[in-house]
C-alpha cells in the first residue's frame, strides 16, 4: 500500500490501473480476451482518496533506524513548498540539508533554534558513526549500497537515474552538499521593526527600490550568519572556553594586549590565535574561535572603520552620521545597503545614510552579469 499524490499516480512503476474483475465483458463478446492476471498484478488499485491534510500529525516508522530515538520527529507535516509535478508529492525533511527542510521542521517543533541538528554527514561529506552501516563512506559513493540495503529490507519500490539541476562549486566545478554548519549570528529578527522604521527615514532614487525591493527584504529578514570558516579574513574577536559556556568579546587592540601580556601589531589570525585568556570560571583557558567575519559585516562597518571610530575622530563621526548620501548598484539591495542598515540600527537605532542613489546594471550579451568566471565580458 502506497500513499501518493493523485497527480503522481502515473509516475509509479508499472502504473497501469487494474482492470475490473472479470475483464471488460463487452470486449470479450467481440472476441477480445480479458487482461491476463499477470498484467493485472502489475497495475495499481486505488483503495481510498483523501486530502493530504488528513495525514498531518500521523507518525511513521523511518526507513532507517539511525535516528529513531528522536521519536516525535517522524510525523507528517504540511507545507506549501511541496509540489505535485515531480516525485510522489510526499517529501522527506532533513533539517541539516535544506533551507525549506530547516524552516518546516523549526515551525513544527521538530528542531529548535540554537540547538543541535541531526546530521549524519561530517565536514568531509562522509557518513558519521551514527550511520553504522555506511560510516566513513563518502555520500556520493554510497548510493548503490543504500539501494541494496533498502531492497534487502523489502522497501524498494523502484530505482532509476534522473537528470536534474544540481549545485556545483563555481571555483572547482565539483558537486556541492548543502549542510548546516555552526555559525555566529546577529539577531536581526529582534530588530526587524526598527529596521523597517529606519528605512522610512531615508530617501531613495529610484523610490520603488526602497518601497518594494528593499522593504520586502527587510520584512522577511532572518538572523544574519556573520561567521565564515576560512583562514584569510578579519578574525572574530571572541574567546571562548572549550565547552562554549564562558565567552569574552575583545573590544580593542589595547584590551587584547592587556589580556595577552604582549604587544599586538597584526590582527591576522596567525598572529593572534595563540593568545589565550585565563578563565574567570575555572574552565582553564579561553581560546579564540576559529571563524573569521563575513566580509559583508566589514562592508556594513565602513562608516565606523574608515574613521577608526570610536578610538579616533569621535566628534567628526558623530557630526557627520548618518551620511548625506551613498550610491551603489541594484545588486547591493541585499548586500551593502542591507548591512549598513542592520549595523547602524543595532548600534545607534538610526539609518547609516539619509539619501541613496541606486543605479542599474549593464549585463553581458547573454543577459547574465559579467564575470571573469563566465568570461562573458
Amino acid at each position: 500500500v502506497y500513499i501518493v499524490a493523485e497527480a503522481r499516480l502515473a509516475a509509479l512503476p508499472g502504473a497501469v490501473p487494474k482492470p475490473k474483475k472479470g475483464g471488460d465483458k463487452k470486449k470479450a463478446k467481440e472476441g477480445e480476451a480479458a487482461a491476463p492476471a499477470a498484467a493485472a498484478a502489475a497495475g495499481f488499485e486505488v483503495l481510498a482518496k483523501f486530502q493530504g491534510a488528513e495525514l498531518v500529525g500521523a507518525s511513521y516508522e523511518p526507513l532507517f533506524p539511525y535516528f529513531a530515538h528522536l521519536g516525535s520527529a517522524f510525523r507528517v507535516l504540511a507545507d506549501g513548498y511541496v509540489t505535485d509535478d515531480s516525485g510522489t508529492g510526499v517529501v522527506h525533511q532533513a533539517p541539516a540539508f535544506g533551507e525549506d527542510d530547516y524552516r518546516v521542521c523549526l515551525a513544527n517543533g521538530v528542531i529548535a533554534k540554537g540547538e543541535g541538528l541531526p546530521c549524519p554527514i561530517d565536514l568531509n561529506g562522509r557518513f558519521t558513526g551514527e550511520v553504522t552501516d555506511f560510516a566513513g563512506k563518502y555520500v556520493k559513493d554510497a548510493d548503490k549500497e543504500i539501494i541494496a540495503s533498502i531492497k534487502a529490507a523489502g522497501r524498494l519500490v523502484d530505482h532509476a537515474s534522473l537528470n536534474h539541476s544540481y549545485p556545483f562549486c563555481w571555483r572547482s566545478d565539483t558537486p556541492l552538499i548543502y549542510r548546516a554548519v555552526p555559525s555566529w549570528f546577529v539577531k536581526v529578527e529582534a530588530i526587524k521593526a526598527r529596521l523597517l522604521a529606519n528605512n522610512e527615514q531615508t530617501y531613495w532614487v529610484p523610490s520603488y527600490v526602497k518601497e518594494k525591493r528593499f522593504h520586502n527584504w527587510l520584512e522577511g529578514a532572518h538572523d544574519w550568519a556573520i561567521s565564515r570558516s576560512r583562514f584569510w579574513g578579519t578574525p572574530i574577536p571572541i574567546w571562548a572556553s572549550e565547552d562554549g559556556e564562558e565567552i569574552r568579546v575583545i573590544g580593542s587592540i589595547a584590551e587584547l594586549e592587556e589580556v595577552a601580556g604582549r604587544k599586538v601589531d597584526d590582527l591576522h589570525r596567525h598572529f593572534i590565535d595563540d593568545i589565550t585568556i585565563p578563565s574567570s570560571q575555572g574552565k582553564g583557558v579561553l581560546r579564540r574561535i576559529d571563524d573569521v567575519f563575513d566580509c559583508w559585516f566589514e562592508s556594513g562597518s565602513m562608516p565606523y572603520g574608515q574613521l577608526h571610530y570610536p578610538f579616533e575622530n569621535k566628534e567628526l563621526f558623530e557630526a557627520n552620521f548618518p551620511a548625506d548620501f551613498v550610491a551603489e548598484g541594484l545588486d547591493q539591495t541585499r548586500g551593502w545597503f542591507y548591512t549598513l542598515m542592520v549595523l547602524s540600527t543595532a548600534l545607534f537605532d538610526k539609518p547609516a545614510f539619509k539619501n541613496l542613489v541606486c543605479n542599474g546594471l549593464v549585463l553581458a550579451s547573454d543577459g547574465k552579469k559579467m564575470s571573469k568566471g563566465l568570461k562573458n565580458y
